[in-house]
């Protein structure tokens, strides 16, 4: 089965056994491949066991985890740092109520800048090596209002700076133009 599994394949499996110490049934086995672009290679496939009734059903769930990781990551070191707070029982619950609130508008937020395509202005990318930020829609919607923020706080200084380069000019308005898309969704 793995020798017909090559990139830019799926295949579904169902009616075999899995082992790993007893033979178990009751599953089917979904595999997908990516394809290849260009310089990027895909190395692995993904080999998925499921309950689901369909090879698009079994991916379409997996792809979810996805956005699953990013939340707790967002939750734990990426954002709130829930676990550095040790609380317990009813103040943790009424902390999660906040951070559910607060999370769901940083959401928003991000969503609303993906769309208006802002977002590489308030999250630069931190690793020079990186092609692409790795940045969630949550990150980027609470980075938006940090950087308003900095721009209203220092607004002087950066007419300053644009009177000193002004070949810079136009980079500058292109981000106060940004940071007008970005107040309008606030």
């Amino acid at each position: 089965m793995h020798n017909s599994l090559v990139p830019g394949t799926c295949l579904y499996v169902q009616g075999k056994r899995v082992r790993k110490t007893l033979p178990t049934t009751g599953f089917e086995l979904a595999c997908k491949w990516k394809r290849n672009y260009g310089k990027y290679q895909v190395k692995e496939a993904w080999f998925i066991l499921t309950d689901l009734s369909s090879l698009r059903a079994a991916l379409n769930a997996y792809k979810q985890r996805m956005g699953i990781e990013e939340m707790f990551r967002d939750c734990k070191t990426g954002g709130y740092d829930l676990e550095g707070t040790s609380l317990k029982g009813n103040r943790l619950i009424n902390m999660i109520w906040l951070m559910t609130l607060a999370y769901t508008w940083a959401i928003f937020q991000g969503t609303e800048l993906k769309k208006k395509q802002v977002q590489k202005y308030v999250s630069r990318r931190k690793e020079p090596k990186k092609k692409y930020r790795r940045r969630s829609t949550f990150g980027v919607g609470k980075d938006g209002e940090k950087w308003v923020n900095y721009l209203e706080q220092y607004s002087l200084e950066v007419e300053q700076l644009m009177k000193l380069t002004p070949s810079k000019r136009r980079f500058y308005q292109q981000g106060m133009r940004a940071a007008t898309l970005i107040n309008s969704i606030s």
